[in-house]
Formats: structure tokens, C-alpha cells, sequence
């Protein structure tokens, strides 16, 4: 077993600091651009007389520091060659998330939006893998350039995380079907032109089978986004979404028929893998800061790392994030080798493992640098804020276990779900 980094990969991450150095830098300090991520004035980043949205500079900054990235091959690199990408493995994108997330929050990774100048655009590998010839004709070059984008419609307020009980259907009249329900928490929805809509059209409640995953223009008559909702970490881009006899065409359809769901699940663990390793590099990120304060700090004329209280929850954080590092490395090479759905019980034990890490290793740094650590000149109240999200929003922490726990009991299979490619 060779337990080492790629030596092509250990280049690339040598390649993406020289980048980020040389051109994403410079821009984040240019024109008063470090306001949003100096964090006294992370407000900067919302546009209160919008309704909380995210500020149209902000975003607008980080849209071309990813044309940037683009523009020198990082940006896809998880896509195929056939499409300006690099054919980036599992493992690859796993090392370089926890790389990019490691070095702290800036204009190079920032996941309060999921921005990174290497791209994890889900909705390309969707397209990539489930659109028709028309649909990736129209679809593929504007998902890469940034020029078009859905916003994802799956999550139900009555409903949550079973998504089996959908109440949200569509039925078919002639070539065009008619969507009636509501969706909530849809991210990106306060600019994305689409909304990539589950409704159920066969079966009954509790059937994995009979949801379709449907693409529905903004503009469509009947689609209101009834509000945005404020959250822990702002500005909100998560929106509450109606949609009242809303009408698409048969061509609407993505993955076909009655196979949305399993559409979704196809790219669940690929997605969970790389969050899992962008909170352990910001865990790490954590624990690096709190041991290098720990050292320089002096209170009662010693420094704070001699104290043993302050030594040994640190090393636990530490030896669970090695442990944690080792586990996301052999699942994603796993993913690699065997396929997405092979290693399903892993990818959930790193997901919600690698966020409680973050959230505790936040937490304590704030508790070593004391009411400096709990104020905005240091990062770690923003590190928290956000990374509590994902031990919900990336399947909750319960949901996770109860996964395993699947896995283990025999009540699961490590299979594809029917329908998958």
C-alpha cells in the first residue's frame, strides 16, 4: 500500500499556490476588494436593501476570479479533457479541496457559496452525464463559462430530508406537464435563469421510483419566489419557491422519467467526499492557528502551550483529523477504483464526521485566542457559522448515521440505484 500523494497531484498543488500567489491575490486586495474577507466588515457581503441577497460586487468578484481560474485550467478540472479539464480523479479533487480550505477563507476558496477557483460544478457533471444531445448542445458550454446556471429544487418545507414523500407533482398533458407544490432552501435561485424541479409523476409516497427532475425557467408563469431565508451565516442565496400550475415541455426533463432522484444520488457521494475534505482543511486550518497562538501567547509570563489544558484538546482534534484525512483518501481512491456507489457508508461516516470536526475545531480556537478568537479580526466565528450548515444541508448528521447504519444492519445495499448509469 502507498499511502503518498500522487506525485503528479503533489505538482498541481504546487502549481495552484504559484496561481493563487500570482493572479488571485493581487485581485483580492485590489480596490478595496479585501472588505469581503477582512471579517469586521464581512458585512460587505450583503445587500440588506435587497432582502439579505448577496452583494452584486461580491459576487461579481468572485465570478472572475472562476473566469480567471478558467482561463489558466483550473477551473475544470475535474471535467474531461474532451471539455478543457484535466480528467480529475476523486482523490484528486479531495486533496485539492482540503488544500484550498487548509490555507484559510479568500478569494481563492470561499465556501459560503461554494466558490473555489477549482470548480465543483455539480450542475456540469449532471448535465455531463443525464442531459439529451440537445440539452447538453444548449446546456454544457454555458454551465463551464458561467453564463448559465439552476438552481436546485429538491428540498419541501413540509418535508425536509425525505424526499420520497415529495408533495410537489406533475402530470402529463399531452407534450407538456403541469407542476403544482412548493420548495424551499433553493440555493442560487436569486440569479440562477433555471430551477431544477422534483415532482413526483407516478407512485405513491414513500417510493424511491416515480419523481422526475424537471428544468423550469424562472419566467415561467405560475413560479414565484415567495421569499429568501435569513441564515446563520448571511447574505442568503436560499430561496422559497411556488410553483402553481406551472407549465414545461416532455423536453424539460432531465435523466428521465421517474428517475430524478436517482439522478441526484448518483452525484451524492462525489459531492459529500469533496465537502468532507474542504472541512477538514478548514478544521486544520483551525488547529494549525490555534497551536501557533498557543505558542506566542504568554499570559502569567508562560506561554499558553505549556499548559496542559490547552496541549491535549488539541492533539485530539489533531489525531482525529489524521485519522479523518486517511479515511477520505482510501474512500475517495475507492471511488476511483470501484465506482461512486461502492464505498456509499464511508463517504457518510467522512460527511459528518469531517463537520462536527470543523465546528469543534473552531470552537476551540475561539477558546484559545480568547476574546480575540470570539471577535471578527480572526476568522474562526465565520469558519463556525458556515461549517454548522453542513452538518444539516449536506444530509443531516442523523441522516448520515442512519445511513451507516443501513450499511451495516443489512437494510442497504452498496449497489446503483435502479435506472443509474
Amino acid at each position: 500500500m502507498n499511502f503518498d500523494i500522487p506525485q503528479d497531484l503533489a505538482d498541481y498543488l504546487l502549481e495552484l499556490d504559484e496561481f493563487i500567489e500570482r493572479v488571485i491575490k493581487p485581485l483580492e486586495n485590489q480596490d478595496d476588494n479585501i472588505r469581503f474577507f477582512d471579517h469586521r466588515r464581512e458585512d460587505a457581503r450583503t445587500d440588506w436593501e435587497r432582502g439579505g441577497l448577496p452583494n452584486a460586487e461580491w459576487e461579481a468578484l468572485l465570478e472572475k476570479a472562476k473566469r480567471l481560474a478558467d482561463a489558466a485550467g483550473h477551473y475544470r478540472y475535474p471535467v474531461g479533457k474532451e471539455y478543457g479539464g484535466r480528467d480529475g480523479t476523486n482523490l484528486g479533487m479531495a486533496v485539492i479541496r482540503e488544500h484550498l480550505a487548509k490555507k484559510g477563507l479568500g478569494l481563492h476558496n470561499d465556501l459560503q457559496n461554494e466558490h473555489s477557483i477549482v470548480g465543483n460544478n455539480v450542475g456540469l457533471l449532471l448535465m455531463l452525464a443525464y442531459g439529451t444531445d440537445a440539452q447538453k448542445a444548449e446546456w454544457v458550454d454555458d454551465l463551464m463559462t458561467g453564463k448559465k446556471s439552476f438552481a436546485y429544487g429538491i428540498t419541501e418545507p413540509n418535508h425536509g430530508s425525505d424526499a420520497t414523500h415529495m408533495e410537489t407533482t406533475a402530470v402529463r398533458v399531452g407534450d407538456e406537464w403541469i407542476i403544482n407544490g412548493e420548495k424551499t432552501w433553493n440555493t442560487g435561485i436569486h440569479k440562477a435563469p433555471y430551477d431544477l424541479v422534483y415532482a413526483r409523476t407516478s407512485g405513491k409516497a414513500g417510493d424511491g421510483q416515480g419523481i422526475t427532475a424537471f428544468l423550469v425557467p424562472m419566467k415561467a408563469e405560475g413560479l414565484k419566489i415567495e421569499e429568501m431565508l435569513w441564515t446563520f451565516n448571511m447574505p442568503t442565496d436560499h430561496g422559497r419557491v411556488s410553483l402553481t400550475n406551472v407549465r414545461v415541455p416532455h423536453s424539460a426533463i432531465l435523466g428521465g422519467e421517474g428517475r430524478g432522484l436517482q439522478v441526484v444520488q448518483h452525484f451524492f457521494n462525489e459531492n459529500r467526499i469533496r465537502q468532507a475534505a474542504s472541512s477538514l482543511g478548514a478544521a486544520q486550518f483551525c488547529i494549525d492557528q490555534a497551536v501557533a497562538y498557543a505558542r506566542e501567547r504568554k499570559p502569567f509570563g508562560k506561554p499558553l502551550s505549556s499548559n496542559q489544558g490547552i496541549q491535549f484538546p488539541l492533539v485530539e482534534l489533531q489525531t482525529r483529523a489524521e485519522m479523518l484525512r486517511a479515511l477520505i483518501h482510501k474512500t475517495a481512491w475507492s471511488m476511483d477504483k470501484y465506482g461512486n456507489f461502492s464505498v456509499s457508508d464511508k463517504v457518510s461516516m467522512c460527511n459528518y464526521t469531517a463537520n462536527r470536526l470543523c465546528c469543534e475545531a473552531a470552537d476551540w480556537a475561539m477558546q484559545v485566542h480568547g476574546g480575540l478568537g470570539y471577535s471578527r479580526h480572526k476568522p474562526f466565528e465565520h469558519i463556525y457559522r458556515h461549517h454548522r450548515r453542513y452538518r444539516i444541508t449536506e444530509g443531516a448528521d442523523e441522516i448520515q448515521i442512519r445511513r451507516i447504519a443501513g450499511y451495516m444492519f443489512g437494510f442497504m445495499s452498496q449497489q446503483k440505484p435502479k435506472g443509474v448509469a
